[in-house]
C-alpha cells in the first residue's frame, strides 16, 4: 500500500509520522524533566516543551546543532532510543522512497465504453486502448476475460472463459490498440441482444502485458466493462491523424469517442 498510494497521500503520511514522532519524544522528555536537558534558555514551561520538540527533530534526525544537550540519565537514555529511531525509521522511508521511484509504472488508457460494432461481414466486440507515457511498450500482450451469469440447476452461477481475439500481441504500442473479439458462431456473445447483456451480467476484463523499456521491466494492467458499460451498436471514432511531414498525431482526448453503427441483424 505504500508503494502503490498517491504521492500526496505518502508525503502526507511521511510528514504526519515524522511530526508525531517527535511530538511523542518531547512528551517524554516532559515526564522524565527537562532539568536533564542542558542548555535550556526558556523560563515557561509551555517554551520549554517546543525546546524540548525541536531537540528531539534534532536527534531524531542525528543532526545535533548542539546547544541543547542531555546531561542527565533518564534524557540520555530517551535520546539514545531516539537516535535508534530515527535511524531505523529514515532507512525506512528511503526504501519505500526508492521502491516508489524505481517500480514501473504503466498508464494505459482505456475507453470509457466496449463497444458491439461492425467488424468485417460479422460484429465484434472492441475495447481501445492508448500508452499515455511518452515511453515505448514493446511485446504488448491482450488477453479477454468473458464472465457472465446462468441457470445451473435453479442456481445461480458465475462462468468464467477466455475469448479469442484478432490479435493477442503486437510490437509495439506506439499510438492507439483497438482490442477486437470477433463474435462469430463460436464466439459465447454469438446471438447475445442488447438485453441479454443485462439478464446474464455480463462483465468483460481486459488484461495488458508489455515490456517497458525504461525500466526493463515488464508491467500489467487491466479494466473492466460491466453491461451498463457496453453499447450495442457503436464504433469508435478515428483517434489517429495524419500530421506535418509524414508524421502521426494521436489525439487522447478522444479515445473515449465513438458513433452509432448498423449491425447485422441478431437471429
Amino acid at each position: 500500500s505504500l508503494i502503490a498510494m498517491p504521492w500526496w497521500k505518502f508525503n502526507l503520511l511521511i510528514i504526519s509520522c515524522y511530526l508525531v514522532v517527535n511530538m511523542i519524544f518531547a512528551c517524554i522528555y516532559y515526564i522524565v524533566g527537562f532539568d536533564g536537558l542542558g542548555g535550556m534558555v526558556s523560563t515557561t514551561s509551555q517554551d520549554k516543551f517546543w525546546e524540548a520538540f525541536f531537540f528531539s527533530a534534532q536527534s531524531l534526525t542525528t543532526v545535533g546543532y548542539g546547544r541543547i544537550n542531555p546531561i542527565g540519565t533518564g534524557d540520555s537514555v530517551v535520546a539514545t532510543i531516539e537516535s535508534m529511531v530515527g535511524l531505523l525509521g529514515f532507512a525506512l522511508a528511503t526504501g519505500l522512497l526508492y521502491g516508489r521511484f524505481s517500480r514501473p509504472v504503466v498508464k494505459i488508457l482505456y475507453s470509457k465504453k466496449a463497444l458491439v460494432a461492425p467488424y468485417r461481414d460479422m460484429t465484434g466486440f472492441m475495447i481501445r486502448i492508448a500508452n499515455k507515457r511518452r515511453n515505448e511498450l514493446i511485446e504488448v500482450e491482450a488477453a479477454m476475460l468473458f464472465s457472465h451469469v446462468e441457470q445451473d440447476n435453479g442456481k445461480e452461477i458465475r462462468r468464467f472463459e477466455f475469448l479469442n481475439l484478432e490479435l493477442k500481441k503486437i510490437n509495439v504500442l506506439s499510438t492507439s490498440w483497438t482490442v477486437v473479439h470477433p463474435i462469430d458462431d463460436n464466439s459465447p456473445l454469438s446471438g447475445m441482444k442488447p438485453d441479454d447483456f443485462q439478464k446474464r451480467q455480463v462483465e468483460l476484463m481486459l488484461m495488458v502485458k508489455g515490456f517497458d523499456e525504461s525500466f526493463s521491466q515488464n508491467v500489467y494492467s487491466r479494466s473492466s466493462y460491466r453491461y451498463d458499460e457496453i453499447e450495442y451498436g457503436a464504433k469508435f471514432v478515428p483517434v489517429v491523424n495524419p500530421g506535418p511531414q509524414g508524421s502521426l498525431i494521436l489525439e487522447l482526448d478522444k479515445i473515449h469517442d465513438y458513433e452509432k453503427a448498423v449491425l447485422e441483424p441478431v437471429s
